[in-house]
This record gives structure tokens, C-alpha cells and sequence, in this order.
């Protein structure tokens, strides 16, 4: 069938920069290797999988490598790359900022510079920054003024701070892991309370998190927080938004559609680090779905995201794309 091409929140770029960074350090995304990329890459990928527009994201490590220094001159190169790649072709390209974390003054000026002048879609976070997670009373800061600016953020998972699984790349398990682990840090520590204008898009279906919010409401209402009841704590665990890279299989789709609000769930392919095949196998699922309400599939497909970035809202910036 032919629709408007989907919007693809969860899609990466590789500047060389930050790929040369990796190299000279001896690093890669978690035991996982640092693919090729190119923008032309990109869009044939994106014309195969019925995809019309790919929201650019940097993934794990991220662009805190070493030191701060390094790290607010990283952050500047990847971002200004980003928006290089969009501005040639905006119709197919959006991009999520990278801030140098866990330098919050760093981080507030480089999301200043990436909204103001770049003109960024939003913001990337990892899910922890050297062992510190995304609900620090450090971060503060950074939340406010996030959520000041209603800003959409991008929470990808990094290395948890322990060994990983011998011969198990992070991406295997330890992500899904630490993406739970980082949102329920942002539910029990309030931010998603206090910071209601932020939009939080959790990577991979939000990890375990769907399948696993009725315990951690009912039991951090017992052994965190005796002041909040479950429908508190569950409250602010629907807040988030999840996307659907390397989720739309025949057990997770199921468990997310019934956890997540209307409207919070979003295409995403996690390309290059998965391969296309992957996104070809996730794909027939979301499509072949039996159980969707009416316009979901749609939704999912593009409409929520429009909802979150306005730029890429109405009729497709592509020519509809055959994803059958």
C-alpha cells in the first residue's frame, strides 16, 4: 500500500569527527563496531524501508569521551555536522543535538547554540554519562531549561557502569537494561513530574519498562516513596514517548501498545548500527499487525512524530513511499 513515508526518530549519523574521536581512544558504541555512513547511504536505506524522513542522532559514548575540554569541542564539530546534513536536505534529514554531559554549563550553552542557531529538532541524552544517570540532581539545571524550551529529547542507552556479559556486546542486553534503569531514575527522582513540557522519547520500546511498570509502581510506592501511590508513579511512567527500533517483534508490539499512552509511540530503525535486514523483519511486523485501532498504524508510522516536530508536520516532504 501507499502512505507518506514514515518518520524515523531512531536513525544515526556517524561524523567522521566523532568516528576519528572513537579511533584514537581505542573505543566503539559498547563492543559494538562504528559502521560506514554517508548521507547518500542514508536515503537509499530510507527509500527501501518506506522511510521519508530520518531524525539524526549520535549514539553511545556519545561526546563525553575524556575531558570536558574535549568534550564541549566534540559536541560543537558533531553538532555543526548534523546540521550541515540537514541543511542540504531537509525534506529526508532532521537531527537531535549532542551535549557534552556531565558538564551541565557546558551542556546549557551547547543546547542554546544547537536550538538557536543550528536549529536542531531536539536533543540526544545518553542514559547514563560515566556511571551518572539522567535523574542527578546535577542535571537539574539542564531539565529546566529543556523543559523551559519544551524541547523533545532523545534518551539512548549506554554502557551501564559494570562489566559487560563476557562476549555480549552492550547492545545485546546491557542497553535494554540501562534504558530501563535511566528512566526509572527520571520517574523516581521527579523530573518527569516537574518538568512537564519536556518530551522524552526512550529508545528500543523504552527498554523493559512496558512490561515491567506495574511492579515498579506498585513497589517504589512501598520501598522509595510512601507519599506517591502506584497511580503516581505510573502517571509519570506513561509520560514517556518509546520508539520501536528493534521492538516490533511478535512478543514486545504487543506489551508496548498496551503500556503506552495514544499518541507516545514512534517509528524508529536504530540504522546503521542494525542492519537493514533487521529493519526489514521489524518492519513486517509493525505492518502485519492484526490488532491495531483505527488510524494506529498511521500514527505510528508518522503522525505522532509530526506531532513532535512541527517542521515535518502535513502532507509527506517526500513522495509516498510503497512499504508494503
Amino acid at each position: 500500500m501507499d502512505r507518506p513515508g514514515r518518520i524515523d526518530v531512531h536513525q544515526h549519523i556517524v561524523p567522521p569527527l566523532w568516528a576519528g574521536a572513537l579511533a584514537a581512544r581505542g573505543l566503539d558504541s559498547g563492543g559494538w563496531p562504528i559502521p560506514d555512513w554517508s548521507p547518500s547511504g542514508a536515503i537509499a536505506m530510507m527509500d527501501q524501508q518506506g522511510i521519508a524522513t530520518g531524525v539524526l542522532s549520535v549514539t553511545a559514548p556519545g561526546v563525553h569521551l575524556d575531558g570536558d575540554a574535549e568534550a564541549r569541542t566534540l559536541a560543537r564539530a558533531v553538532n555543526e555536522y548534523g546540521a550541515e546534513v540537514v541543511k542540504d536536505r531537509p525534506d529526508r534529514f532532521g537531527h537531535f543535538a549532542s551535549v557534552p554531559l556531565p558538564d551541565v554549563d557546558a551542556a546549557l550553552a551547547e543546547v542554546a547554540y544547537a536550538l538557536d542557531t543550528l536549529h536542531a529538532d531536539g536533543v540526544v541524552l545518553m542514559s547514563n554519562v560515566h556511571g551518572r544517570y539522567l535523574g542527578d540532581p546535577d542535571f537539574e539545571p539542564l531539565w529546566a531549561e529543556l523543559d523551559r524550551r519544551q524541547t523533545t529529547v532523545f534518551v539512548h542507552p549506554a554502557q551501564p557502569p559494570m562489566p559487560r556479559l563476557p562476549g555480549t556486546p552492550a547492545p545485546l542486553a546491557d542497553y535494554v537494561f540501562d534504558t530501563t534503569r535511566t528512566a526509572l531514575d527520571l520517574v523516581l527522582n521527579g523530573v518527569m513530574r516537574r518538568y512537564p513540557n519536556v518530551r522524552v522519547i526512550l529508545s528500543h520500546g523504552g527498554g523493559f519498562l512496558p512490561y515491567a511498570a506495574y511492579r515498579f509502581a506498585g513497589l517504589a510506592s512501598i520501598a522509595v516513596d510512601p507519599e506517591r501511590n502506584d497511580e503516581d508513579v505510573l502517571r509519570d511512567l506513561k509520560r514517556f514517548f518509546f520508539d520501536t527500533a528493534l521492538t516490533a517483534s511478535p512478543s514486545a508490539l504487543p506489551a508496548l501498545l498496551a503500556f503506552a499512552e495514544p499518541g507516545h509511540v514512534l517509528y524508529g530503525s536504530d540504522w546503521p548500527f542494525a542492519p537493514q535486514e533487521a529493519g526489514t523483519y521489524y518492519n513486517h511486523h509493525l505492518e502485519t499487525y492484526p490488532h491495531y485501532a483505527p488510524g494506529q498504524v498511521e500514527a505510528i508510522d508518522r503522525g505522532n512524530a509530526e506531532a513532535l516536530f512541527p517542521r515535518l508536520a502535513g502532507p509527506s516532504l517526500s513522495a509516498a513511499v510503497d512499504v508494503r
